[in-house]
């Protein structure tokens, strides 16, 4: 048995320090100047704006938002700018550490809180208006948690946006097919890493620091979000830019959901 949140937590701080990861590049200034004129967007996807209608009315401003699971200096302090009251909440103190440097920086108030995604027992019921959680649950065996604690910490009617991964992308070796084999389905649903790859993978990816990943059926992703206190009020796909994500070339690899709380 192996501490899975601390194995990622451990590998997403490799990650923001190596200053590589495109999830890990915090927004410049002019960014940030223009999110205070309320010429913004942000993405919950690897490429599709959120609609501006998602948000509600009035955006953004004035609102309680929890950016879960988002750290890496890009969505949490675009909101703060576009004056929301953030509170950035990821595993991660390095990319917890990245919000915090453009917040700094720009001179923007955001609460920083580090902690597992399916335990948000800090925050009391009806804590946030609305919840930025963009495609990151692949990091935890279990997902139906953390629609659970969304919709606790949320008030009525508040807004849950999260970004899901399909589970149709956990059937390929992408390693494999990044190194040129062809793309031919290898795993089986529902893919957990320590449990679906060889014990000589898993090992490589245990001593490289590589964040373990797991797939979440379509039943947890959407029915879990239903089944939690949400009513399903928009959807959108996303396919991802085929040089990186071969796969991409073929099918969405992502999609978006816009759960209100009932």
């Amino acid at each position: 048995m192996m501490d899975i949140e601390a194995h990622n937590r451990a590998a997403w701080d490799r990650e923001a320090a190596g200053g590589q990861n495109e999830w890990s590049q915090p927004v410049d200034a002019e960014t940030i100047a223009r999110a205070r004129d309320g010429d913004w967007s942000l993405i919950l996807t690897p490429t599709w704006p959120v609609p501006e209608a998602w948000y509600g009315e009035g955006a953004v401003t004035g609102k309680r938002v929890l950016c879960l699971a988002s750290g890496g200096g890009q969505q949490a302090p675009v909101l703060a700018a576009a004056g929301a009251e953030v509170t950035s909440f990821d595993q991660s103190e390095e990319q917890l550490a990245l919000d915090k440097h453009v917040a700094d920086r720009e001179g923007l108030s955001i609460r920083l809180e580090q902690g597992d995604m399916a335990d948000l027992s800090r925050f009391a019921d009806g804590s946030f208006d609305l919840i930025f959680h963009p495609v990151s649950n692949v990091f935890v065996p279990d997902v139906l948690p953390v629609w659970r604690e969304c919709r606790r910490v949320l008030v009525p009617s508040g807004r849950l946006l999260s970004g899901i991964m399909n589970p149709d992308f956990f059937l390929f070796d992408h390693e494999a097919i990044e190194a040129g084999a062809p793309q031919v389905i290898t795993y089986s649903l529902p893919y957990a890493a320590p449990t679906s790859l060889s014990p000589e993978r898993l090992r490589k990816v245990i001593d490289e620091k590589q964040a373990l990943e797991f797939s979440h059926s379509l039943d947890d992703q959407i029915g879990g979000q239903i089944a939690a206190g949400f009513a399903i009020a928009g959807f959108f796909e996303d396919f991802w830019d085929a040089e990186k994500v071969p796969v991409g070339a073929h099918m969405p690899v992502c999609f978006a959901m816009l759960g209100i709380a009932v």
